[in-house]
């Protein structure tokens, strides 16, 4: 199970549980991210409607997500409340659960492969590897789109990274994303063709230096134009296309080109 650095968690953190025993006035759970340390989950924490009885709710084996209420550091007791999680919140920590335990089997693979123990690898790259990205996985995803050197930014010992990068590769799929629409360009001036070519490499070159984007510009027949643009990321796509659009815009101006652009719905 993925470790974190602390030996407790902290009062409102969201934490992964796994039911060990239920009883009429409440529950006993595991922390799976804690090394297994007991929390306990009072009756008035686990609905916030009646319901008949606490055995209707969480039953023994059963994962769930709750939400720190209470931490007594000098004993090690921890108090949960999962009424107070909210579905996107429990949707999203059973995600990041998920996303951690991936990236842990990756880690725990190369580590086999160096001789070392899960505790060495997350001493040595893993808690490297959160501090620079805040998600382990997020860093591997950083590293199969930008290579190895993601790695070595992070201050990885170097008998790691091409293991590890090698693994990342086997195992890590990063999903790209698109954004399109058509450009509406015309001009009918003696040398109109030309004028709306300049307007489009415009849109082009402003989009291809706006980040990290693959754009395909083509005719769908004239004055129709398609512009693509891929990436890993939305937000940059968006950027990109911002960009790319108010140049064209500044370039059609100065040109006498009727310049237009329609989004296609994803």
């Amino acid at each position: 199970m993925p470790l974190v650095r602390k030996e407790l968690p902290d009062v409102g953190e969201l934490v992964v549980a796994t039911v060990k025993e239920v009883y009429d006035y409440g529950a006993y759970l595991t922390l799976d991210e804690y090394g297994g340390l007991e929390a306990y989950l009072p009756w008035s924490e686990v609905a916030s409607r009646w319901v008949r009885s606490i055995h209707d709710v969480v039953k023994p084996g059963q994962k769930i997500v709750v939400k720190v209420i209470r931490v007594n550091k000098r004993r090690r007791q921890v108090d949960v409340s999962l009424k107070r999680v909210t579905d996107s919140e429990r949707k999203r920590k059973m995600m990041e659960w998920k996303r951690a335990q991936k990236a842990e089997k990756i880690l725990e693979i190369v580590a086999q492969k160096l001789g070392k123990s899960l505790e060495e690898a997350y001493r040595e790259v893993g808690w490297k590897l959160e501090e620079a990205y805040g998600e382990l996985m997020a860093a591997f995803e950083e590293a199969a789109i930008r290579g190895e050197e993601v790695l070595r930014k992070a201050g990885i010992p170097e008998e790691w990274v091409k293991p590890l990068y090698e693994e990342i590769l086997r195992h890590v799929e990063v999903k790209q994303v698109r954004i399109a629409g058509i450009i509406t360009a015309r001009s009918y001036a003696g040398d109109g063709v030309e004028r709306v070519r300049k307007t489009l490499l415009a849109v082009k070159e402003a989009v291809k230096a706006a980040g990290d984007v693959r754009v395909r510009l083509y005719t769908v027949g004239a004055p129709r134009y398609r512009l693509e643009l891929e990436g890993y990321e939305y937000k940059v796509l968006e950027k990109a296309l911002e960009s790319g659009l108010s140049e064209g815009e500044r370039v059609a101006k100065e040109l006498g080109v009727e310049f237009s652009f329609q989004r296609e719905r994803a």
